[in-house]
C-alpha cells in the first residue's frame, strides 16, 4: 500500500513550490494528496495548479486578484482567500502532514511559526526563518516536538550526511558555493555590473532574490546562519568553499578527519523529493550522476575582500542577537533596489554594513522586537538608498 501524505505549499507559484508540484506528479511510490497552496501576485499560475492540483484551499497574499481567483475556481469545491493573516491561518489545515515553506525572505517567518504551533512537519526552503529567529524557532520546534527537514541543496546535504551520526561525533560543516557568476572577478571589475549579469546563475535555476544572493555570496552567509541553528554547531566550525560544478552539494568532516560528502547534479528536484518522503527513500525519475560526466572537480578559497556580504554574514553569525535579523531585512531592501537599477551591485554591502552598524543590539528579541527591528532596519535602508 503507498504511503499518504498530505502536503501544503507556501510559495507554490516560486521556484522551489513549482517544482515540489513537479515532484508530486512525477512520485508513483507515495500517494500525495495536496491540501493547499499559497502565491504572493502570481494569481494566473496559481489558477493554474489549483485547476491540477485540486487543493482544498488556496491563498493569494495580494488581495487585488482575490474576485479573478474565484471567478476562474467556481464550481470546483477549493476555497480562497487572501492577504497575509490567511497564509498564518491556512497552515492550520487539520489534514496536512508536512507543511513545505517556499516563500520568500521575512514573510515566511510568522506562517512557518504558525505551522510549528500546529504540530505540522516542515520542509524548509525557507532559510531566512532560521536567519532571522534560529532561536526561537528550534525551541519552538523542541517544545511542539516538530522536525524540520531542510530543502536547501547545501542543507540537505549536511543533513543527509549526519543521519546515524552522533552530534559529539562532528567537527566542522563544510558548505560549497558555486561562487555564482562572478566568480574569480575582483572588485573593481564588479563596479558596473548590470541586473541582467547578475541573474545570469551559471548552474542553478532559481527566482530572482536568491540568484543575486547567489551572484554576492550572500546566499552563502545567509546559509551560514541557518546551519548553525539546524545542526547546532558554532559558526567558527563552518567552512565555505567555493566549489564552481555544484556537484558536491555540502560535506561534514567527522573528529577522526573523514569526510562524507553528498553528491549529484545541480537539480533542485533532488533534495525536494529526499525532504518530502523522509525518514524513507523513495524511487524518483531524476537522471542518475555519471561521474565521468565530471572527471574534474575544483575547489578554491572564496574571495571575502570582493564578496563582503559573506563576511558581514559571518559576522552576524557570531555576534548572533539581532544582528541576522537586520543583515536579513537590509539584503531584501538592497536586492530590491538592485534589480529596480537604484543602486549598485557593490553598493548593497555598503548599505547593509551601515545598517548593522547603526541599528540598535538586542541580544535575546521575541518575535515582536524580530518584527520591529525588521521594520525599522528596512526604513533606515530604504533611507540611505534614497
Amino acid at each position: 500500500m503507498k504511503k499518504k501524505v498530505n502536503i501544503g505549499i507556501l510559495g507554490s507559484t516560486g521556484s522551489i513550490g513549482t517544482q515540489a508540484l513537479q515532484v508530486i506528479s512525477e512520485c508513483k511510490s507515495i500517494d500525495y494528496s495536496v491540501d493547499f497552496l499559497t502565491a504572493n501576485n502570481n494569481f494566473k499560475l496559481l489558477i493554474q495548479q489549483a485547476i491540477k492540483h485540486r487543493p482544498k484551499s488556496v491563498v493569494i497574499a495580494n488581495e487585488a486578484h482575490i474576485e479573478e481567483i474565484k471567478k476562474q475556481l467556481k464550481g470546483l469545491d477549493i476555497s480562497v482567500y487572501s492577504g497575509a493573516s490567511s497564509l498564518e491561518k491556512v497552515v492550520e489545515t487539520e489534514t496536512t502532514n508536512i507543511v513545505l515553506t517556499a516563500l520568500v525572505g521575512f514573510s515566511g517567518l510568522k506562517p512557518t511559526i504558525n505551522a510549528i504551533k500546529c504540530g505540522k512537519k516542515i520542509a524548509l526552503a525557507n532559510k531566512e526563518t532560521l536567519v532571522v529567529a534560529g532561536e526561537l524557532i528550534m525551541s519552538l520546534c523542541k517544545k511542539e516536538g516538530v522536525p524540520i527537514i531542510p530543502v536547501d541543496s547545501e542543507h540537505s546535504a549536511i543533513f543527509q550526511c549526519l543521519q546515524g551520526e552522533p552530534q559529539r561525533h562532528v567537527d566542522s560543516l563544510i558548505l560549497t558555493a558555486s561562487g555564482g557568476p562572478f566568480v574569480g572577478k575582483k572588485r573593481d571589475s564588479l563596479k558596473n555590473i548590470q541586473v541582467r549579469d547578475a541573474l545570469n546563475h551559471p548552474n542553478w535555476e532559481m527566482g530572482a532574490k536568491i540568484t543575486i544572493d547567489s551572484a554576492s555570496l550572500m546566499n552563502k552567509g545567509l546559509e551560514v546562519i541557518e546551519a548553525m541553528w539546524l545542526f547546532d554547531i558554532s559558526a567558527k566550525n563552518i567552512e565555505v568553499v567555493v566549489h564552481r560544478q555544484s556537484i558536491i552539494h555540502s560535506a561534514v568532516r567527522f573528529i577522526d578527519g573523514s569526510i562524507v560528502a553528498q553528491l549529484g547534479y545541480p537539480d533542485m528536484k533532488l533534495p525536494i523529493h529526499y525532504a518530502l518522503s523522509f525518514p524513507q527513500r523513495q524511487p524518483s525519475s531524476l537522471k542518475k550522476f555519471d561521474f565521468l560526466d565530471y572527471p574534474n572537480l575544483s575547489f578554491e578559497e572564496p574571495d571575502h575582500k570582493t564578496f563582503k556580504n559573506l563576511s558581514l554574514a559571518f559576522l552576524a553569525a557570531n555576534k548572533g542577537g539581532s544582528v541576522p535579523c537586520v543583515l536579513n531585512a537590509a539584503n531584501e531592501v538592497v536586492i530590491q533596489a538592485f534589480l529596480e537599477e537604484r543602486i549598485s551591485f557593490l553598493k548593497m554591502s555598503d548599505i547593509i554594513e551601515n545598517c548593522m552598524e547603526k541599528i540598535n543590539f538586542v541580544k535575546k528579541p521575541d518575535l515582536k522586537s524580530l518584527i520591529d527591528i525588521d521594520q525599522e532596519t528596512r526604513f533606515l535602508a530604504n533611507s540611505l538608498i534614497k
